[in-house]
Parts: structure tokens; C-alpha cells; sequence
């Protein structure tokens, strides 16, 4: 059975967009939504988008590459994508862990992240490279 956020089923794989629909998203979702949460770090709270996430290969960018600005800041290991039209948060490439994308489960096409319950928050302030 395929999961549901607030009625939509989570398909196997998924559509994305940012909101002007320039930048658009393949998503493999076969486990529907892998560890939702949100993270209080310095860009994540000020993003404050619902993250998900999958293996590199899980991620592909079917239009609009050209439009992605990358941003990145501090130790310069996470890339943040966003599309440079719009300004939306799509996806990133992880500090904690290169091998995975967050992305940004408000992009995906008919979910609503504040149908998701009891989100945990990722302790970024304190990110264990820090230490």
C-alpha cells in the first residue's frame, strides 16, 4: 500500500516543482517518505521547509537544471538548490551524509507538509562535524 499525506498518495515516483514550475523533479519515493523532519540550523530555520530524503539516484532534475542556483556556506560540504526564478528551496545535497539528497517535501506535486504529524526537528545547530 502506498502512503498518504492529508489523502495523496505518495506514488513510487513522485513529481516536484518549485513554485513558478521551471524547476521540475523525478523523485524515487518506493518507501514513500524517508525520515520527514525539519532542522534548526542557521538556513534550515530560515527556509522552514519539511525535509525528506533520498539516495543521490533518487533525484532527478527533468527540467529547468539551468534555472538551479547553488548555494553554499560554512564548511562548503552541503549544496542547497534553489530555482533562481522563483527563490523555492528544492533539494540539497547533504552535510551529514553526501550520499543524499533532502529535498523539499512542499515541492511535491499535491502534498502538504502541514498534513504531516508530529515532524521531528534535527538538531543542526549542534551538527556532530562541529564537535
Amino acid at each position: 500500500m502506498l502512503e498518504q499525506v492529508g489523502g495523496v498518495e505518495i506514488q513510487p515516483k513522485h513529481r516536484a516543482t518549485c513554485h513558478c514550475g521551471m524547476v521540475v523533479l523525478e523523485l524515487d519515493l518506493p518507501d514513500g517518505l524517508v525520515d520527514p523532519k525539519r532542522c534548526n540550523c542557521s538556513i534550515c530555520r530560515r527556509k522552514g521547509a519539511v525535509m525528506a530524503y533520498v539516495p543521490l539516484s533518487g533525484l532527478r532534475v527533468t527540467s529547468g537544471a539551468e534555472q538551479l542556483t547553488l548555494y553554499q556556506f560554512n564548511s562548503g560540504v552541503a549544496k542547497h538548490y534553489f530555482c533562481s526564478n522563483c527563490g523555492i528551496y528544492t533539494h540539497h545535497q547533504t552535510r551529514s551524509n553526501p550520499d543524499i539528497y533532502g529535498f523539499n517535501v512542499g515541492c511535491l506535486e499535491g502534498v502538504n507538509p502541514h498534513d504531516l504529524p508530529d515532524l521531528p526537528v534535527s538538531d543542526g545547530i549542534n551538527h556532530e562535524a562541529d564537535q
